[in-house]
Parts: structure tokens; sequence; C-alpha cells
């Protein structure tokens, strides 16, 4: 159980079905794992399994997904006001939906895939830190799959970590 003042957190988003075996490895001591959406089949269950999981759906994600996840997602934790969503955009570029619900819960943290772009940005204009932690499938256009995990303690965020789980996989024509 985590020290209430202590929490680590993984974070994970575009699995798109696959879920690489070194994620449960690099989260196995996280208290909390948060999806940012794009789960695909069958990558939710095996997350609830072996953690707390809080997410989001994705653009590709189907009905039984998001019957069991929302679209965004606005939580306080240790005092810091967070909000989940999949497509987000970045500071200055935000999508309509993100910049709206910004403006609505005013977070500390913002979090969000789709992109596939692993990135974390200070917005000064809304006082927050952007994270999007890229994409750990093989479904896409990045060449590195991609996590991140982060401390969380008395509501400050230390040891935030991007981790580089190997290259994408392409899919080939049988031989």
């Amino acid at each position: 159980m985590p020290n209430s003042l202590s929490i680590k957190v993984g974070v994970i988003s575009d699995t798109h079905g696959y879920l690489d075996p070194k994620v449960l490895h690099y989260f196995k001591e996280c208290h909390e794992i948060w999806h940012l959406g794009d789960f695909g089949q069958g990558v939710s269950d095996v997350l609830k399994e072996n953690f707390t999981l809080r997410g989001v759906y994705g653009n590709i994600d189907d009905l039984e997904v998001r019957n069991c996840f929302p679209e965004h997602l606005f939580f306080e934790l240790q005092g810091l006001k967070i909000l989940l969503i999949h497509i987000g955009g970045y500071p200055g570029k935000y999508s309509k939906k993100s910049n709206d619900l910004i403006h609505k819960y005013k977070p500390d943290l913002f979090l969000c895939g789709h992109s596939h772009v692993c990135k974390v940005m200070r917005d000064s204009k809304n006082y927050l830190l952007h994270i999007n932690p890229g994409a750990a499938g093989n479904q896409g256009f990045h060449l590195m799959k991609t996590i991140m995990r982060f401390d969380l303690i008395n509501g400050k965020i230390s040891n935030l970590e991007a981790i580089e789980l190997g290259l994408r996989q392409r899919s080939s024509a049988p031989k």
C-alpha cells in the first residue's frame, strides 16, 4: 500500500491491442497506471489484473472499452488537479475540447496521448505541466515504443522518467 504522501504512477498510451511484456516489469512498483487511450483489445484487462488503473478511451477503442472508460477524466490526488484525455494537442495548440476542459478544470497536470510523440512541456499560460508518454504499441508511425513513470510526493512530481521499450515491431507478410 502506498504511503499517502508518495505514489508511483505509470503512464501509457496508444497500445493498440499490444502490451509489451516490458511494461509489466517497468510498472511493477507503480501504485497506479494511467492509460491515455487507444487501449485496443485486451490491454485494459491485463492492466486491471495487475494494477489500479485509471484511463480514458481513444479514437480506435471499441464500445467495450468506451463502456469502461470515459472520454476524459478529471480527478485530484494529493491536492494536484489532474486531467486525462486521449486527443489533447500541445500548449498553444490544444484541441478545442481540451482547451475547454483546461479552462473548466484548471488542472495542474494535463496528460494526453494520440500523437505517438513522447513529450513533456510546461504550459506557462495555463500554469500546468503537459505530459504525453508517446506510444507503447506496435501500430503507428513512431519508431520507439515509450512509456513514462514518476513519483508523486506531497503533491509534487519527481523522478519523471521516459522509458524506451524498444523499437516498434512492424508486421511482415507471411513467408
